[in-house]
């Protein structure tokens, strides 16, 4: 292969590598001639002979992955600061979760799916089932740790270079090709307040050569579920105890009794109890009764607001148990002098059970008058005597709703690359497939079945403990769901020296791409038929083919200026065309002094999910606030559940985005660097559900959006149905600035050590919403979203690094600023607090081939900050409740 000589490296390549890199233990001489091979960094397609270009790259090696104490990917990224809202992890998965066991990043809080996730600088495809029906991603629990080299992450709109989804950023996973030998590591972790424990046992061997590299490894990986019950803080949803919100369901066992008008005659609804007087002096009438009846009655203790409440945080996961195991080949064979071929193999399985309380109902299920079973069937003189009825009610009597969840991961790549004269060129052929098949095993209810049951007289829903077996087996259920990702793709570039300019030669890079891609999420068909509740199912079924084009130019203009320009033409077959270019600068006026900056526009085509998705059943927890306040009843001023349908929109078309950075990197001295990025995103178009909150507090009183049963005594009536769906609405504009300081000190007696911060602050974070007056009248209005639910202003971690002989030894510490919670029923936001941790290891590495590695991440045991708008009392997509999480490691090699 073609190899570059690079005479005599200034100052300025050792900062550049050391900031993306970190310090090197290696210092060249000015009078050494080095022989350095061009490298293809992340964020060009054009080879260089140094790490860091125009654009701002943060490498993560093995090692600094290692030290963050987490066994996977997700564990490692998600603490960065440059990660924001929308990063995911297994954590908090329920049985209401649509895509069990999988987790992505964020990049600057714009979402997974505006991250795009790159294995060897090429596309992965998606996870079959979306996070929050709505957010396609790519799951990096995909790619077990022990077969990464290193993580480069772009910090910039990068769609110039990479095409769709590259919004924020690009995180690409580079695999280990420097495997010589054979290693073998075990792990092993328990957590301070129990579940959690994981065991990680990973076999790699390999050989390299001068014309050949071949990588292997196999992973296993399991982790014991983590319950609601086992953290003190999250094993209630009636978090008042801390000073939180009452987030108790208002479908409870064995439940509530509710009428509406239309189910009654004027006699019946005229023998109602009055709750009060409207300021008009008419009557309201109270419809919801908790049931107090018989011999099984509702524990007075959950009766609130006369609804008979639930808790079902003790019977939730809030992490889930998984089992994995992996296997992973990386190498390359030469072929020729100028010719050598590469092969990429991946597969994976993998297994998560996840358990959710018994399921819920909400009005869906009736009685009449006349039923035998009817709680007021032997009380002529109840005003509910006779009266058809529905109820909100769990059945607990057939178990907590558990499901199964098997996936498939199976990735190849072939290619070659070579050179010739003074170009190289490299062309490959990827294909991903990605299946999952969701199994509910327990605890699952068929409406149809239930409801004959009722009607028969086999199942009496207000007395459980005089059921049957056979009754319970009767409308019981399992239920499935089966999902696939695919992709296919071709793609092949071409880069070398155009001519010389100046002192240096200008150099492009040309490239095609081609894929076709397939998503399908198909759940049973007792789904299709809405005989389900108590869960939540996507369906979603779509294909697409992309072709592009792209161009990339460097050009040293002067000997201390390199300009980089890049275009990449984009064609989609369902929505159509797109061009996004970038320019890009980097500037040394002095060899300690790097001064860098980037334009360029992006974009987000809509995801299949979001173009193909069939009606799709929620249940949010919602508070009613006009109704709040017009009764003022407890029942309407908690959050309560409510069924949301959602479906997809052909008509969405792309997001768009622009972007710059710019930034200054200043090596003061040998051992200390600064480095500083102001970065800015201006995004249109954005595709977005409205949510169910937004929807009830703006549009509570149209039917189109919100279904109610009718109005009594100038009150609304009380939520049925709330209809969602996707729309490109408004824009959002968001800026910050990054801080990098390295500093590398040398003793004498007590070894080196290595000190690092990271910090991103966030300016500004400003979202479009939709939003409507009291008169109906809807508009699009911008709320800043920087220091809101979700949104810390800054993040930062600092570490110190230390060697000295035989050992070796981290100490992380992790910071999230505070911020405000969703705002409650009187729009008030209370304050959720920042939040420290700390992670350590220590190695010891003085046996031959043998590392021994003890260390914990949040070794303080930090509990997370109290987020009182959320059912269990705390942000999962923000902060852990995993707690202390203590581990043993020790790798051999032979």
């Amino acid at each position: 292969m073609k190899k570059t000589v690079l005479f005599t490296p200034n100052l300025l390549t050792y900062t550049t590598l050391a900031l993306s890199v970190g310090f090197s233990a290696t210092a060249y001489s000015a009078s050494e001639t080095k022989e350095v091979e061009r490298i293809q960094v992340t964020g060009s397609h054009i080879k260089r002979t140094d790490m860091e270009g125009p654009s701002p790259v943060q490498s993560l090696s093995a090692a600094d992955l290692a030290a963050t104490g987490s066994t996977d990917l997700i564990g490692a990224l998600q603490k960065l600061p440059v990660s924001g809202a929308g990063t995911f992890s297994t954590q908090g998965n329920s049985s209401d979760d649509t895509a069990n066991g999988g987790s992505s990043v964020a990049l600057r809080g714009l979402g997974a799916s505006s991250t795009l996730v790159l294995i060897n600088g090429r596309r992965v495809a998606v996870s079959p089932f979306a996070k929050d029906i709505e957010t396609s991603f790519v799951d990096l629990n995909s790619i077990p740790m022990s077969s990464v080299k290193r993580v480069d992450i772009l910090k910039d709109g990068a769609s110039a270079t990479y095409g769709s989804d590259a919004v924020a950023g690009v995180i690409n996973i580079i695999l280990r090709d420097d495997i010589d030998g054979f290693e073998v590591a075990a792990k092993t972790s328990t957590t301070a307040d129990g579940g959690g424990d994981e065991q990680n046992l990973t076999l790699l061997w390999g050989s390299s050569s001068n014309t050949s590299k071949h990588n292997f490894s196999i992973d296993y990986y399991k982790r014991d579920a983590i319950l609601n019950s086992q953290r003190s803080y999250t094993a209630t949803a009636d978090q008042r105890f801390r000073g939180g919100n009452n987030s108790l369901s208002s479908s409870g066992f064995p439940g509530s009794v509710e009428v509406t008008r239309a189910m009654l005659t004027d006699a019946q609804w005229a023998a109602l109890p009055v709750s009060r007087i409207d300021p008009e002096g008419n009557p309201v009438r109270q419809t919801i009764f908790a049931d107090v009846w018989g011999n099984d009655t509702c524990d007075e203790s959950l009766i609130i607001g006369d609804i008979c409440r639930y808790d079902y945080a003790p019977h939730s996961t809030l992490v889930p148990s998984t089992e994995r195991i992996s296997f992973n080949y990386n190498g390359s064979q030469e072929i020729t002098d100028n010719i050598e071929g590469f092969a990429e193999f991946s597969a994976q399985h993998s297994s998560s059970f996840i358990e959710g309380a018994a399921s819920p109902s909400f009005t869906e299920l009736t009685m009449m008058g006349d039923n035998p079973n009817h709680p007021l069937f032997n009380d002529p003189s109840h005003f509910l005597h006779g009266v058809d009825i529905s109820m909100r009610r769990r059945t607990v009597e057939i178990g907590n709703r558990q499901k199964d969840v098997d996936s498939e991961y199976y990735r190849a790549v072939l290619g070659a690359r070579g050179s010739f004269s003074d170009w190289d060129w490299e062309v490959a052929y990827s294909a991903i497939r990605s299946s999952a098949v969701e199994k509910g095993v327990n605890g699952f209810p068929n409406i149809i079945r239930t409801q004959e049951a009722i009607d028969s007289g086999l199942w009496n829903p207000f007395e459980p403990s005089t059921n049957t077996e056979a009754a319970l087996a009767y409308f019981e259920t399992t239920t499935t769901r089966s999902g696939a990702s695919t992709m296919q793709s071709i793609d092949g570039t071409i880069s070398g020296e155009l001519f010389e300019l100046g002192d240096d030669m200008a150099a492009i890079a040309i490239g095609f791409e081609a894929r076709n891609e397939r998503i399908e999420d198909n759940p049973d068909a007792q789904f299709l038929r809405g005989e389900i509740f108590g869960t939540e199912a996507t369906q979603a079924n779509g294909e697409r083919d992309n072709k592009a084009i792209f161009a990339e130019l460097s050009l040293p203009v002067l000997e201390t200026l390199e300009l980089q320009l890049a275009l990449r033409h984009e064609n989609y077959s369902d929505f159509g065309s797109t061009t996004d270019p970038k320019v890009a600068f980097r500037w040394t006026p002095l060899d300690s002094l790097v001064v860098r900056g980037s334009w360029g526009t992006a974009f987000r085509a809509p995801s299949l999910v979001q173009l193909h998705l069939g009606r799709t059943d929620e249940s949010p927890s919602v508070i009613d606030k006009e109704r709040c306040r017009q009764t003022g009843a407890e029942a309407d001023c908690e959050p309560t559940e409510y069924t949301a349908i959602v479906a997809g929109n052909p008509d969405l078309q792309p997001e768009t985005s622009s972007n710059y950075n710019l930034g200054v990197i200043w090596q003061t001295t040998d051992n200390f660097s600064v480095g500083v990025d102001y970065w800015n995103y201006d995004q249109e178009d954005l595709i977005k559900k409205i949510g169910a909150q937004k929807l009830v507090d703006c549009c509570g009183s149209d039917q189109a959006l919100v279904q109610r049963a009718p109005s009594q005594g100038g009150n609304l009536g009380r939520i049925l149905v709330i209809n969602d769906t996707f729309v490109n609405i408004g824009g959002r504009e968001t800026d910050g600035f990054d801080l990098n300081l390295n500093y590398r000190l040398n003793t004498d007696n007590l070894g080196e050590f290595k000190f690092n911060y990271n910090l991103t602050y966030t300016l500004n974070f400003e979202e479009q919403s939709f939003e409507s007056d009291k008169q109906g009248n809807t508009s699009i209005v911008a709320e800043d979203l920087n220091g809101e639910f979700q949104h810390p202003e800054f993040r930062w971690v600092a570490g110190v690094d230390w060697s000295n002989e035989s050992w070796l030894a981290n100490v992380g510490i992790n910071y999230i600023s505070g911020y405000n919670d969703l705002p409650d029923t009187n729009n008030d936001r209370f304050d959720i607090d920042s939040w420290t941790s700390i992670d350590t290891s220590v190695s010891y590495v003085g046996f031959d081939e043998l590392t021994l590695t003890l260390g914990a991440s949040n070794l303080t045991n930090e509990e997370p900050p109290q987020a009182p708008s959320d059912s269990f009392g705390v942000d999962s997509k923000t902060h852990s409740a995993i707690g202390r999480q203590a581990y043993f490691k020790l790798a051999y090699k032979f």
